[in-house]
């Protein structure tokens, strides 16, 4: 199957009319984006947007031989003009099937929330599968199958949908996953791209045409990943979002539960808030027999405070105790954590405060702490394929 995205923007486009904000302003050529529009093979039509024969046209291809327009979401705003010749649109109903002259079987998903999504399977068998903005399916089977040759849906603001289809195999290995119905929620251009490679997902301009069941452009998804930042930069958030379109991710929580102090209270109940309903979470600093399991993704936070508890249990505030094999223990347990993720097969994503680059600490210990810190931070990312260093709120891509 080939498919043309006439548009791959959120429903108002991108720009939208009239938003000051600053991705509005740079959303200019390439990333610039139509309402979502697909062609399939050149007789299906997913979504009719208005200039939808405009966007055919410019694209090399021809609205007249589409012999369907289905819609997948309600269209706000004046009705769009249907060009003459083409089909009345519709939406089918939830869990029916169509069968075109063409040679294209279409069925009808339901979703989560309000909309349509419509997996289609084309003459030679490849499939696709489309979701409308801001849905995920609903009700998915334990197991598919086989999976998708192709993804399209909105990754950006429903990567829980991309993690709906992954457990249950919908999404593989050699699924190629396309982010549509793109908005102004996240900077366009190289911070998009390199979002969407964290997921295993890719965005087009419009205009493109791919053919499902090609997958020489799926990107690789890091497999072991360190996220370095100072207070409050959203390293954090950066190292959940690069998980949160994968099911079963294990939250490894190295800071404990700290009894009595009710502003860590707040800091944990925030983060434990934003993770997706389904991850785990395991409060623990021993992390070499979980990095040697196999299993799901693991998302370790911190390094920092897993190194104050290994600090504690070798005495490394004390300078006697230091200087008589405190030393020397810490960097065995360094040792075995970076040799844990070498050998590794899950995939880590990891998060560690930057220290270094403040007010030298008054006192030894503090020093030894910071110093201690640059070593582990170095250690363990010289053993992951993508290290990124997060400062307010952006993330500078250092490694991968």
């Amino acid at each position: 199957m080939e498919i043309t995205l006439l548009g791959t923007g959120a429903p108002a486009g991108l720009p939208r009319p009239d938003c000051p904000c600053a991705v509005c302003a740079t959303a200019l050529g390439p990333d610039a984006r139509a309402a979502t529009a697909l062609l399939v093979d050149g007789a299906l039509l997913l979504d009719l947007t208005p200039g939808a024969a405009f966007a055919a046209a410019r694209a090399g291809h021809s609205l007249g031989g589409v012999r369907q327009v289905l819609l997948s979401h309600p269209h706000d705003g004046p009705p769009v003009e249907v060009p003459a010749g083409l089909p009345q649109p519709v939406r089918v109903p939830d869990g029916r099937e169509l069968t075109l002259l063409t040679g294209h079987r279409v069925r009808a998903v339901a979703m989560d929330a309000g909309g349509t999504g419509y997996a289609v399977t084309g003459p030679d068998g490849q499939r696709l599968l489309y979701l409308p903005p801001g849905g995920a399916p609903a009700g998915l089977a334990e197991t598919t199958a086989e999976s998708y040759h192709l993804v399209l849906a909105d990754v950006v603001g429903r990567p829980d949908a991309l993690a709906r289809l992954r457990a249950v195999g919908a999404v593989g290995p050699t699924t190629d996953v396309l982010a549509v119905h793109l908005d102004h929620d996240v900077p366009s251009g190289a911070e998009l791209r390199r979002r969407l490679a964290a997921a295993g997902a890719r965005a087009v301009p419009d205009g493109t045409t791919v053919v499902a069941g090609v997958y020489e452009d799926v990107p690789d998804v890091p497999r072991r990943t360190l996220v370095l930042g100072g207070a409050r930069s959203g390293k954090s958030v950066e190292a959940e979002r690069r998980l949160e379109a994968f099911p079963d991710v294990l939250y490894v929580a190295t800071g404990g539960t700290r009894g009595g102090d009710t502003e860590w209270a707040e800091r944990v109940a925030v983060h434990r808030d934003r993770r997706p309903g389904s991850w785990r979470t395991a409060e623990t600093t021993d992390l070499v027999p979980l990095l040697a399991e196999d299993g799901p993704p693991l998302l370790i936070d911190c390094l920092s405070l897993w190194l104050t508890d290994a600090m504690d249990a070798v005495g490394a505030w004390d300078d006697a105790e230091w200087a008589g094999g405190g030393e020397k223990a810490l960097r065995e347990r360094v040792r075995e954590v970076t040799s844990a993720v070498r050998r590794t097969r899950r995939t880590v994503v990891a998060v560690s405060n930057e220290v270094g680059s403040g007010i030298v600490p008054t006192t030894a210990s503090g020093r030894r702490y910071r110093d201690e810190l640059g070593r582990l931070n170095a250690a363990f990312g010289a053993e992951c394929e993508q290290v990124l260093l997060v400062v307010a709120g952006q993330a500078l891509v250092l490694r991968g």
